[in-house]
């Protein structure tokens, strides 16, 4: 299935001291300068949504993100420098109207994890086998907690963005995004305690 076609937007790219609202501002008058931000951006919008969804279908919802975001520009609080968090919300809005794709991806990542791997030196067997079952369990926690807790979850475990840039991209007070922290990793605490104290949701999230 064909969809949307993002605008080629081409401009010259600032200076590395302009911020992404300042690119976002010029793109007011001039609509090309929005391609600044695609080109910057794209890839970190694609990771975050192949590895919710899967890579079927990530190029659209790529596409979908960005067309959405260039449609909302003149609205972009320009007080807020980094638009990542920005996008981030976009694009899991986006998302969340894929919900039964998300959680579909999550059972295959789960079957994959679960098949047998190429026989090898006996240890590095028993330990790939052991991080790929511990993987498998965690998308099938995942695929439980609710949507909101696992939104929370992925920007900070997958994107790395602090709580503050969450609740900007969710568009939630900073303390309902430490609440829905702490109840998803309260969900996810009997699979983390299957490996040392020390393992983070990150770690194993991550390692793919």
């Amino acid at each position: 299935m064909t969809g949307p076609v993002v605008p080629r937007l081409r401009a010259k790219h600032p200076a590395e001291s302009v911020n992404d609202a300042s690119i976002i501002e010029k793109s007011w008058v001039d609509p090309t300068q929005f391609g600044v931000l695609f080109d910057k951006y794209a890839p970190l919008i694609y990771r975050y949504i192949a590895r919710r969804i899967g890579r079927p279908g990530t190029e659209d919802l790529v596409a979908e993100t960005f067309i959405a975001a260039f449609g909302g520009r003149h609205r972009y609080d320009l007080a807020r420098s980094d638009a990542r968090p920005w996008l981030y919300g976009i694009a899991t809005n986006i998302i969340g109207r894929h919900g039964r794709d998300e959680l579909r991806q999550m059972r295959i990542s789960q079957a994959i994890d679960g098949k047998a791997i190429v026989p090898g030196h006996a240890d590095r067997v028993s330990l790939d086998t052991t991080a790929q079952s511990l993987r498998g369990d965690l998308m099938i926690a995942l695929a439980g907690l609710a949507v909101g807790d696992r939104d929370v979850l992925v920007l900070i475990a997958w994107e790395d963005l602090t709580y503050e840039e969450v609740a900007d991209a969710l568009a939630i007070p900073v303390g309902t995004v430490r609440s829905r922290l702490h109840r998803a990793r309260m969900q996810l605490r009997p699979v983390l305690q299957q490996r040392s104290a020390t393992t983070t949701i990150r770690e194993v999230l991550t390692n793919d």
